[in-house]
């Protein structure tokens, strides 16, 4: 059974549209099954109601013309359930009901199960038979197995507008991915394609087909010749079989093969490309599938010509567009810092990528920029959205394909609200971030970029509160050496003298790979990142601390801060280190003082060892981010289980106030650095637990300063309280809501649904 599965996953992803992928589908499910009927049922949100699409056994003219709503028959049931019903004798069942369109009367035995993709009932699949039959568990399994894989090309389909039903609008289609930079944009988006891969070409119609076909030839001669060169240099090191297997290139790429397939889709309305990837995917996926091993192992044969190919249709081609759209939506696969540079700032008004996370570099300049985005997008047709009219929605982490005119004025509205907000709160910046019963809260900034993009910020802010030295790391091709490191810091210290600047070693590992550095680890957030990584490679922190001390020289406003500490040997360890780097600097005639060090709590371990901790460090710096995942058992970057990832979950709030107090307690000044403090409700609260500072990215500022302006300590201990008595996040979130609003700022929280 699971060869056949695969045979009809592998049909149904190769059909040239979901008309025909439904059709493969119903037909090949009732083959497999040995059933009479197979039917697919798709649920329309615009009419709440499930409409027949397609159907092998029941009557052809009911497709498109019936429809019942959820909960009606044994279909709605599925549907409202979204859980598998499994009937011997479907018309004694209490809700059977039947339609006269269909036939279905000469059935007896019932399977339905629902089709759900992300959450969202989007149909149901059901199998039929005349004699009453029970399907059993593999039946079952095979047909929720089915539901699941056509979830996924149902919402393929709804974002290329494939639904083209008279009744079923399918024009908007929606994506959620993690939200890695908050705000929202309108605009076009534009698909980044990567070097030779067929998978992410872009469909585009040629403006000039003799054009295309010329450099299609171009393309195909020139791999030829490359084919014919690498044969002629192996002729007297491999086997004449071998051999032979330049000749099957040869005959591959001739005039009666590929070629004429590709000139045809390019007739058709495909640019060269876009038509070479099409034919070389559907050759591949039908060679996969065949029975002949010979003739599968020729599927690898296929995509490797068709990469040289592509590698050459795409010489001289930028990955990005010469001339982009006023307002941008950059969308690819992954997203490089180096592709953001490209589209000129004043253009760029949003990032998608499939791949990423909130915490990866272009997360990390995104949100410094201020630029709306949305990472970890799975199930994006990246081939299908260029050009496409997008809303991004940076707050929730969700895109919408071809919007809608109400919803696009929604969004709209509230982009105009919050540029209106950031012109009024700009007015106050210079303001002391102070109470009106007198307390100050330190508000500083989290950066990794060169120094003059935040730089203008030094009046505004109590200092850095957290410096990212792996983003340096991260644009080279090797490990940066000391005297570069020592400049960069410099930069950064000089550039915030007299306040303070809190350097954090290298944090790699995680999401955070350096690209000749790599860690390939089955879970790398449990695995080797941080100061794990460094204490096992004293060489690479050595030259980092000696680089931070000789850059503090003269300015007194150097802080370490020591990340991922799971245990007090660790910190032991480093300041060994530390101790040994000041004493190696004093030898060569370079005096420096010790800095205050500071450890992340980040790892729950450490919620639990704060006083063997408090003797060794001057200051706690807590990483909420980490310390809310690692509480909560929730991958922050996985787009499957982001919704359970939430700092106002009471356990995370509970462990907060309780590190607060017993930081006080021991007399260590502790400060956050999470997403929370850049929250406005959420930095409140930490105020309110008695954090000394909080450290956010630049564009939250604004918000957060005009929350502490306007509610007291007073109140913010009270609200304190009362939210750690509530039990759930959504109870939290909701009371949060009700304060801000009853304190008339309701206006600085993300907007609501």
């Amino acid at each position: 059974m699971l060869e056949v599965l695969r045979r009809i996953i592998l049909e149904v992803n190769g059909a040239r549209n979901l008309d025909a992928a439904l059709s493969t589908m119903v037909r090949r499910i009732r083959k497999a099954m040995r059933t009479d009927v197979c039917s697919f049922y798709l649920f329309d949100a615009d009419l709440d109601r499930l409409v027949l699409m397609e159907t092998i056994g029941l009557r052809t003219q009911a497709v498109g013309h019936v429809t019942l709503p959820v909960g009606e028959g044994l279909v709605g049931l599925v549907a409202q359930r979204e859980e598998p019903l499994n009937l011997e004798d479907a018309q004694s069942h209490a809700r059977f009901r039947y339609f006269e369109a269909t036939g279905e009367e000469r059935y007896s035995s019932f399977l339905g199960v629902p089709i759900i993709h992300q959450r969202r009932m989007l149909g149901v699949l059901v199998v039929q038979q005349s004699e009453k039959r029970r399907y059993d568990e593999a039946d079952e399994a095979f047909l929720v197995t089915m539901a699941a894989q056509l979830a996924g090309v149902l919402a393929h389909a709804l974002a290329t507008g494939s639904l083209n039903r008279p009744t079923l609008p399918g024009g908007q289609a929606t994506f959620t991915g993690v939200a890695a930079s908050p705000g929202m944009a309108i605009g076009e988006a534009v698909v980044i394609a990567p070097p030779a891969d067929l998978n992410s070409v872009p469909d585009l119609i040629p403006t000039d087909e003799e054009y295309e076909i010329e450099r299609l030839g171009e393309a195909i001669g020139k791999v030829r010749n490359e084919i014919r060169s690498a044969g002629e240099r192996l002729a007297n090191r491999i086997s004449s079989q071998e051999l032979a297997l330049f000749d099957v290139y040869q005959q591959m790429l001739g005039e009666a093969a590929l070629s004429q397939e590709v000139v045809k889709r390019i007739r058709e309305g495909q640019w060269a490309p876009g038509a070479l990837a099409d034919v070389v995917r559907r050759h591949v996926q039908y060679l996969e599938r065949v029975d002949d091993d010979y003739l599968r192992e020729r599927a690898a044969d296929i995509r490797d010509l068709g990469r040289r190919v592509l590698a050459h249709l795409q010489e001289g081609t930028s990955a990005t567009p010469d001339v982009y759209p006023e307002s941008t939506i950059l969308i690819g696969d992954e997203i490089s810092v180096a592709m953001l540079g490209e589209v000129p700032r004043d253009r760029l008004a949003g990032l998608v990528s499939v791949r990423g996370s909130s915490t990866s570099h272009v997360a990390i300049v995104a949100r410094a920029m201020g630029i709306p985005t949305v990472l970890g997008m799975v199930d994006l047709p990246l081939p299908r959205l260029n050009g496409n009219r997008v809303v991004l929605d940076g707050h929730r982490g969700r895109l919408f394909v071809r919007p809608g005119e109400e919803l696009e004025n929604r969004y709209q509205s509230m982009i105009d609200e919050e540029r209106a907000l950031t012109e009024v709160l700009e007015h106050e910046q210079d303001q002391p971030s102070r109470t009106p019963d007198g307390h100050d809260m330190p508000l500083m900034v989290n950066t990794g970029l060169a120094v003059d993009a935040v730089a203008s910020l030094k009046s505004r802010i109590g200092g850095v509160g957290l410096y990212r030295t792996e983003v340096p790391f991260m644009i080279t091709e090797r490990f940066p050496g000391e005297q570069e490191q020592t400049r960069l810091y410099r930069e950064q210290l000089e550039g915030f003298a007299p306040l303070p600047v809190v350097m954090r070693t290298l944090d790699i590992g995680g999401d955070k790979d350096l690209p000749y550095f790599p860690i390939d680890e089955a879970n790398p957030f449990l695995g080797w990142r941080g100061i794990r990584v460094t204490l096992d490679h004293p060489e690479v922190l050595m030259v980092q601390l000696r680089a931070m001390l000789r850059a503090s020289q003269g300015l007194d406003n150097l802080q370490i801060l020591l990340p991922m500490v799971t245990n007090v040997g660790e910190v032991d360890d480093a300041l060994r280190l530390l101790e040994r780097a000041i004493s190696e600097l004093g030898e060569e005639g370079v005096a420096v003082a010790r800095p205050r060090v500071g450890v992340m709590i980040e790892v729950p371990a450490t919620l639990y060892q704060l006083g063997a901790l408090a003797k060794r460090v001057d200051f706690f710096s807590v990483g909420s981010n980490d310390l809310t995942q690692y509480l909560l058992a929730v991958d922050r970057n996985n787009p499957r289980v982001a919704e359970l990832y939430d700092a106002c979950h009471p356990a995370v709030l509970s462990a907060l106030a309780r590190l607060a107090a017993e930081s006080r307690e021991l007399g260590v000044p502790a400060s956050v650095c999470g997403e929370l403090a850049g929250d406005p409700a959420g930095a409140l609260l930490l105020m309110g637990m008695g954090f000394e500072a909080l450290s956010m990215n630049a564009p939250s500022l604004p918000k957060v300063r005009a929350a502490v302006r306007r509610v007291t300590l007073t109140a913010a201990k009270q609200l304190v309280e009362d939210t750690l008595r509530l039990d759930c996040p959504l109870a939290v979130r909701r009371h949060l809501d009700s304060r801000m609003e009853e304190w008339q700022l309701g206006h600085l929280l993300p907007p609501k649904d």
